[in-house]
Parts: structure tokens; C-alpha cells; sequence
């Protein structure tokens, strides 16, 4: 297992789309351990491949409190089939804009479709922080960040903050 380096915005990769995977591979699978060590390292609850730069659509989360045993898990392929009209909201953060923290108000509950790591289709709803997880996890897989979900003028900061940053880096 491997960590790998988490990219930032203003990373045009992060507002890509990101591609269908075709087959549960043994490759896919040592991408989702990858994936679960860098999540782990960060540390974060949740990650989706295009972050460490593979634009393929798989997410790896673990909302176990600190102190708690570890929960895995791993989505192939997700999609949200059905959302409550109920909505709730949470401070959300993103390890590709690191030390942001804003509210965000989403559906409360979601059922999602996914493949598992043995190929196998399955479906799980959830609700609290793991349905919240979910959405901002499925959102990255389509190019939207969670500032996104903020108004023009917060998402405007944001960015400009991580631009001017990014290149201090380039000229550093």
C-alpha cells in the first residue's frame, strides 16, 4: 500500500469528470488500498480517486468516530438513486482545500448503488454524517467541490485564497 500525494485546488483535475470503471481488477482493488492508507494519513473520512489524481469513479470512506474500531469501505461506480426531500446540514471540509470548513446543506438521507470490491452490486442508504460523506465523496466523482454548494462570494474567496497560494508555491 501506497499514500499518495492529495492534489489541491485550484487543480483543474478536480472539476473533471471522472470515468466509469469498466471491471473489479486487482489493480482497482490496490487502488482502493491506496486510497483507504492515504485517507487514513491525511487524516480525512472520506476520499474519491480523482483527489490523488485517478479520474475513475471510486470513493473510500470510514466515519468511525476516534477511538472506535476502523470501517472501511470502498464504492465502485456510486450513484445516488434516491434523496429524502428532508435536508440537513454540516460543516464539511475537503482534503484537497485543506483547513476550509463551511456549512453545507444537503439531503438528510440517500440510497446509493455501487459495486463492491468483489464486483458485486449493492445498495446502502444512509442518513447523518456517512449520507453527507456520501454526497460530497459522489460530487468530487462529477467535478463539484463543496464550495459549490456555498454563495458565489464564499466560493470566490475560497479559490482566490488557493490560487494566490498555489502560486507562491510555483514561484517559491
Amino acid at each position: 500500500m501506497t499514500i499518495r500525494p492529495i492534489i489541491v485546488i485550484p487543480d483543474p483535475r478536480l472539476k473533471q469528470r471522472s470515468e466509469p470503471i469498466e471491471a473489479v481488477t486487482d489493480e482497482i482493488r490496490r487502488l482502493a488500498e491506496d486510497m483507504l492508507e492515504t485517507m487514513y494519513a491525511a487524516p480525512g473520512i472520506g476520499l474519491a480517486a480523482v483527489q490523488i489524481g485517478v479520474l475513475k469513479r471510486l470513493v473510500v470512506l470510514d466515519v468511525s468516530r476516534e477511538g472506535e474500531e476502523k470501517r472501511p469501505m470502498v464504492f465502485i461506480n456510486p450513484e445516488i438513486v434516491w434523496a429524502s426531500e428532508e435536508t440537513s446540514t454540516y460543516e464539511e471540509g475537503c482534503l484537497s482545500i485543506p483547513e476550509y470548513y463551511e456549512e453545507v446543506e444537503r439531503p438528510a438521507r440517500v440510497r446509493v448503488r455501487y459495486l463492491d470490491l468483489d464486483g458485486k452490486q449493492q445498495e446502502i442508504e444512509a442518513d447523518g454524517l456517512l449520507a453527507t460523506c456520501l454526497q460530497h465523496e459522489i460530487d468530487h466523482l462529477d467535478g463539484v467541490l463543496f464550495i459549490d454548494h456555498l454563495s458565489k462570494l464564499k466560493r470566490d474567496r475560497v479559490m482566490r485564497k488557493f490560487t494566490k497560494a498555489a502560486r507562491r508555491e510555483v514561484a517559491g
